[in-house]
């Protein structure tokens, strides 16, 4: 019933949901904007480093946990010997202060760690949030005020504080990057859930979810047939918007040392030990740094690119307002 209207525009947006013609419409306005374009030749790079991080350490002939004692001067504190920090054949970017690890290694094998809790936690969170919205929407009255309340509740904690608290007491032996990812996803999912809320409460008064209805369609059946189709633009501009935060949240867990713990190497978990090293090995805190920044800002206009694309008025109105400006000082 809703297959030919799967690429329509959802109801009081502008964005367009994604269906057969829907996907070709999304993905020629994302090719016509360069900075997204480059930004996701970016992140597919780093995906691919990321997922790649057992070959590229195999060719590099390394590993992020082995120590190198001997290529550190433990009379000047462990500083790594050699130019560059110990950047050598053997080690691509120098080696850690102290301990002597591979910084390649730990930087590939951080990329996994880092994007891995990112992209786990957004999958937990636009789980929770869209069952939470679309039950809040079709439910009864009470149920609705019940689970905007604690969607409302769950938006006004603080995350970090929260994560904190929640990572204090959990077991050590717990493996710490699915614990924060779980933690992520579980105490920030309350934005999402308000978003899917609207969005279904729009859907719901379509001429087609009403033909369901009638036709006899129970809820379950009508929420996964008519109206999911529906959100799928929503939730996926908010959730390409939602990894770069998720991986900046990770970054500061572990600099605060309560996220991804050694000798698991995250570059959140690395910043924290190159704090006191950025003046005798600066690369150690430039490199785990540079990759934190370099991925967020990628997701980022990626992010922005994929809302873009999906509510094609936006940059519309955003030209119009320039040469309307533009005019104004004219």
């Amino acid at each position: 019933m809703s297959e030919a209207l799967v690429a329509s525009q959802a109801p009081g947006t502008d964005i367009v949901v994604p269906g057969a013609s829907g996907a070709r419409q999304f993905w020629r306005r994302l090719r016509a904007q360069r900075a997204a374009l480059v930004a996701a030749v970016v992140v597919a790079l780093l995906v691919l480093v990321a997922l790649a991080a057992p070959l590229l350490t195999a060719i590099e002939g390394q590993d992020p946990t082995t120590y190198h004692p001997s290529l550190v001067d433990s009379a000047r504190g462990g500083v790594p010997v050699g130019s560059l920090g110990g950047v050598s054949g053997d080690h691509w970017l120098g080696v850690e202060p102290q301990t002597g690890r591979d910084l390649f290694a730990r930087l590939v094998y951080g990329a996994r760690v880092s994007l891995g809790v990112a992209l786990a936690a957004t999958l937990v969170q636009v789980a929770i949030g869209v069952a939470v919205g679309v039950a809040a929407a079709l439910g009864n009255r009470w149920i609705d005020q019940l689970l905007s309340r604690v969607a409302d509740i769950i938006v006004a904690m603080p995350l970090v504080i929260m994560a904190l608290a929640l990572l204090a007491i959990v077991p050590s032996s717990f493996p710490r990057p699915v614990l924060v990812s779980l933690i992520i996803g579980f105490v920030a999912w309350g934005t999402i859930a308000k978003i899917t809320r609207a969005q279904t409460l729009s859907l719901k008064q379509l001429d087609y979810v009403a033909a369901a209805r009638l036709s006899g369609w129970g809820t379950v059946r009508i929420a996964r047939r008519e109206l999911l189709p529906g959100l799928a633009g929503p939730v996926i501009t908010y959730a390409a918007l939602m990894v770069p935060a998720n991986i900046s949240i990770e970054a500061a867990l572990s600099f605060l040392g309560v996220g991804v713990r050694p000798p698991t190497p995250s570059w959140g978990q690395m910043l924290t030990s190159a704090n006191v090293w950025y003046q005798a090995a600066p690369q150690y805190l430039l490199l785990p740094a540079g990759a934190l920044f370099v991925t967020v800002l990628a997701l980022t206009v990626l992010g922005d690119g994929v809302r873009t694309a999906l509510d094609p008025r936006a940059a519309s109105r955003l030209r119009v307002g320039t040469g309307r400006r533009r005019e104004a000082k004219a």
